[in-house]
């Protein structure tokens, strides 16, 4: 052996797992006090709300929350310390108001598929209104005109605004122009627009003061500054997430900049960026405002987007402003399918992507 090389004889076989991981040895009395602390405040809060009669909702805020914020924190305190009760708090306000929410939502589409289920009917999805008035039997009559028309300018309010916002999303992003601040804080100020300021400006701009008659189009072009700043910011924020080692690594192989970014970072982007139209679709697809003001509302199916055409929006307006059970059953069914709606698009969005991504990986 050559001089002035030491071999070392330390053993470096590692060491063997321990058969049971230390965060998962049992705690009976630590598992009791959080068991306690969760069911306690419960079951105090249950009993005072029966025994005095209280409302459910306010003793859910003013009697529960309290006691689970004042037992978690306690336990919290008691097991870890200090640190323990901010980790309480935090627990306890992200669990509460995550089933707050998720309570609202499904009531709200219980509600929605409830009472828009008693009008749902072949006769309702492909009819249209002609003759039907507020006391027509549900027999007759339907949405089929409304959801054509809700389809047709939602179309071509998205073919406009999503090349348009994939556009600005790349510019922002690629580009290190020294507007590129000034066109942020743009579109930022654009997703604050109230919907019927926009409406108002279409309005009196092209019908009152160009002399145009209510169209189609002309409610796409109310919708395009509400659905842009979505897909746009949507948009940017997916394109940022595509690692910078993609790109280089396509310029490093000799690709210019443009093929780069349509051979690489584009399709890396490709599921943020339908989740960007998605979130575009459903931020317009349920505005009555602006279409009430540009588009108007009629009775036939019309497929000339120069002419006053039906959406779902506008037909919801028009009979639940009625008080007859039939009227709002219409409402209710109308609002029912915008749901049902979004619901297909986002599905249709979503297998799509995953076959497209899944066929590239194999």
């Amino acid at each position: 052996m050559a001089e002035g090389v030491t071999v070392s004889t330390r053993d470096l076989t590692p060491m063997p797992r321990p058969a049971v991981q230390p965060w998962r040895v049992p705690n009976p009395k630590r598992n009791l006090k959080v068991a306690l602390a969760s069911v306690v405040p419960m079951l105090v809060a249950l009993t005072l709300t029966w025994l005095f009669n209280i409302d459910g909702a306010i003793g859910l805020i003013l009697i529960f929350l309290p006691l689970q914020v004042v037992a978690s924190v306690w336990v919290g305190r008691h097991l870890y310390g200090k640190k323990g009760q901010s980790d309480a708090l935090l627990v306890v306000f992200t669990i509460f108001f995550s089933a707050f929410v998720a309570v609202l939502l499904v009531s709200v589409i219980w509600s929605v598929a409830e009472a828009g289920l008693k009008a749902m009917s072949w006769q309702f999805v492909s009819q249209n209104n002609v003759y039907i008035s507020a006391t027509t039997s549900l027999e007759y009559g339907g949405v089929g005109h409304a959801i054509l028309g809700t389809l047709l300018i939602v179309g071509l309010t998205t073919l406009v605004t999503v090349p348009l916002g994939v556009l600005v999303a790349v510019y922002l992003t690629e580009t290190r122009d020294k507007t590129r601040s000034s066109f942020r804080t743009l579109i930022q100020a654009m997703s604050g627009l109230p919907s019927v300021v926009a409406g108002l400006f279409v309005y009196s701009a092209l019908i009152v003061g160009g002399g145009l008659k209510y169209a189609g189009w002309l409610g796409s072009l109310a919708l395009l500054p509400l659905m842009l700043p979505t897909v746009a910011r949507v948009a940017e924020e997916a394109l940022r997430l595509v690692p910078v080692e993609l790109r280089n690594g396509a310029l490093a192989l000799g690709a210019p900049s443009y093929r780069a970014f349509l051979l690489v970072t584009l399709p890396a982007a490709r599921s943020g960026l339908i989740t960007a139209i998605i979130l575009g679709v459903a931020r317009v697809i349920g505005e009555t405002a602006p279409l009430l003001l540009t588009v108007n509302n009629a009775n036939v199916t019309q497929l000339d987007m120069t002419q006053s055409m039906a959406s779902l929006p506008t037909y919801i307006y028009q009979f639940i402003a009625n008080t007859y059970d039939t009227s709002v059953q219409r409402a209710w069914g109308a609002a029912l399918m915008v749901l049902f709606l979004v619901t297909v698009l986002f599905t249709l969005a979503r297998v799509v992507s995953r076959g497209k991504l899944g066929a590239k990986r194999k």
